[in-house]
Order: structure tokens, then sequence, then C-alpha cells
């Protein structure tokens, strides 16, 4: 708790001792346990009492700041995208951003990590599709948002119904030539911006295609970190992905759209820092695109793997759960590269140099 909040532990006991902020639980060895909602009540108190340190404490979107609308995002399958957007989520919400998740693929399994099973939880016309679809049965963003168990995350889950965007998008613009208000890039952005007030960070989980869906979520991206597992089979397709991206891209451009990204990154996914040709992969991707390669890198771990046969992340196990030395190393990586992710974001709305 006292790691999370950014004080320390001493200071946290004395507060307790003293009957200020959030009640904590107090177990029988007289261990004191918060709720995420409680600490984020903790940040509101800390914040309202220390001012100078509002923003640490309480970092929210103030007036002015654009809200952050992050994608994840490469057409190859297994580069992490899913994995990567669901410890970002987390990870924004611990520090107490409020956060949206946009699960935009079609296999769900990001919607799948935060409890709702795509094939029974999810009805017709509760994915994202119900809130950009053609048709007169469009939905308001707000009636397929859901609360997640997560304090501080909501969720637009996703299920099969997403593919039948990719289906009807080019039948409505056979039939709709000419409508710009129409079209079919505008439509993400077009939803988030009815929810924007509720939020300070949007994380979408793009499906490993280049289609009209991706597309959408690049027009309506203020930030785009693409996953790259260092394998020279993957930094290939990677290349291809940038290629094919540049080119849709500036044919979306010239039929008026607007793409504004605040910052682009590369994420080395799955990464073994033992493996020599990994490091090698590494260094190249280093020297090609320089500080667009966040320094931290997303390490292959066991730790993730057995956390998500339960379907959780490590940020919901104990240590020993997993092994505490494995969990360390695994969480060291993860809070690092949601570290340096939180500091773009900070440096967008002008709060580091």
């Amino acid at each position: 708790m006292a790691e999370i909040v950014g004080v320390s532990d001493g200071y946290l006991r004395q507060l307790s001792l003293d009957g200020l902020g959030p009640a904590p639980d107090i177990g029988a060895s007289g261990r004191r346990s918060y709720t995420l909602t409680q600490i984020n009540e903790l940040r509101a108190f800390l914040a309202s009492t220390r001012p100078k340190e509002g923003l640490k404490f309480w970092p929210r979107r103030r007036p002015g700041d654009k809200l952050q609308v992050l994608t994840v995002a490469n057409f190859k399958g297994g580069s992490a995208k899913t994995t990567t957007s669901l410890y970002l989520a987390q990870g924004l919400a611990l520090q107490g951003f409020r956060v949206l998740a946009i699960d935009l693929d079609p296999q769900a399994s990001l919607s799948s990590m935060f409890g709702y099973q795509p094939e029974f939880d999810i009805p017709e016309n509760a994915t994202l599709y119900g809130a950009i679809r053609y048709d007169e049965r469009r939905v308001p963003m707000k009636d397929v948002v859901r609360p997640s168990y997560f304090s501080g995350i909501s969720i637009v889950p996703g299920n099969l119904e997403l593919m039948e965007f990719e289906h009807q998008t080019p039948r409505h613009m056979l039939n709709n030539r000419g409508a710009a208000e129409d079209l079919f890039f505008r439509r993400v952005a077009a939803a988030i911006e009815q929810v924007e007030a509720d939020f300070d960070v949007v994380v979408i989980d793009c499906p490993p295609q280049l289609g009209f869906l991706t597309m959408g979520a690049l027009n309506a991206a203020t930030g785009m970190i693409v996953t790259v597992h260092p394998q020279m089979v993957d930094v290939a397709s990677m290349s291809q992905f940038l290629l094919m991206t540049s080119d849709l891209l500036t044919v979306i451009e010239e039929a008026g759209g607007a793409l504004e990204f605040d910052f682009m990154k590369f994420l080395i996914t799955r990464h073994d820092p033992r493996d020599v040709p990994e490091q090698e992969i590494v260094g190249l991707l280093r020297d090609i695109f320089g500080a667009d390669v966040l320094a931290a890198t997303a390490w292959k771990s066991t730790a993730i793997a057995n956390a998500g046969l339960t379907k959780q992340s490590l940020y919901e196990l104990s240590r020993g759960s997993v092994g505490r030395s494995v969990y360390d190393r695994a969480m060291e990586s993860v809070n690092a590269v949601n570290r340096e992710v939180i500091e773009q974001i900070a440096r967008v709305w002008g709060r580091v140099p």
C-alpha cells in the first residue's frame, strides 16, 4: 500500500493510528490491509492535505488535459498485445487514473481476463460495435461501457460481433459515397468522445489484423504502443505492419482523418534477457528506432503465464502463489514499463519537461 501511494509505511501506519484517511481492515496479527477503493480514497485525502504534492497523489486529468487514448497494436498474433493492455490498464488504475479498457479483438481475450466470457456474458449489441454500427440499432457509448471488478477500470467488452463492422463497412462505403461525416475511421473516436469526461486514459486492445476496427482505433489514438517479440520473424512482420499502416493512414489523412499521436513507442515483449540472439535483436531495434523503443522491456515470465491460467494478473496475486523471486522479477519488469508510459502521459499533460 505504501509503495503504491508513494509514502513511507511508518507514515501510513501513523495515519491509521490517528484515524485519518480510510480505515483499513486489521487482521489478527495486526496487519493492516486496504482495498483499491480505499487506496484511491487515501490518494484524494493526501492530495487535499498536502496540496503541493497533489499531482503526485492524485494524477488524474485537470482542466485542459487531453484524454489519452492508447492503442496497443501489431498485426502479428502472439506479440503480447492483450497482456500489455491488461497490465497497463491495471497499472494505471493502481496509480489513481480512471481507465476505460476497450476490447476490439473478436477473440475477446481481454474481456475474459476481466471476467466477461464473450460467448455467455456479452449479449447482442453490447460490444463497441453497438456504438459504431451503421444502422438504426446504434446505441450510445455509455450503454456498452461496463464496470469491472478492478476499481478504477471500466471495460467495453468484445466478442465475435465485432466482425460485423469489418463486414458492413465496405457495403456502407459503397452505398454512401461522399458522406464524409459518416466515414468508418471517425466512428471509434466519436464513440469515445461521448464518455470522455468520465476517464483519464483509454487503453484499446487491437485485433491482430489491420482492418477497419484497427484503423478506427489508430485514428482515435493520441498514443500508440507497438508490441514486438524480439525474434527475426516477428520483427519482419512488424516491418510489414508499419509499411501497411503508413500507406493506409496516408489514405485516411487525405480523406480528412486527423492523426494526432502525441507519442509512438515500441515495446519489447516476452523478452528473455539471457537469450543472446534476442539481445542482439533488441540492440538492432534500439539502433534503428532509438528513443522510440521503451527502455524497459516486458520480460518473459512463468509467473505471468501461471497467473493467466486462472485469468488473473500478478497485481491480483500474492508473491507466494507463484514463487517470490519469480514474482518480484516479473513485477519489476511490468512496473518499469508502466512507469515509462505514465511518464509519457505526464509529459503530454505538461507535468514533466
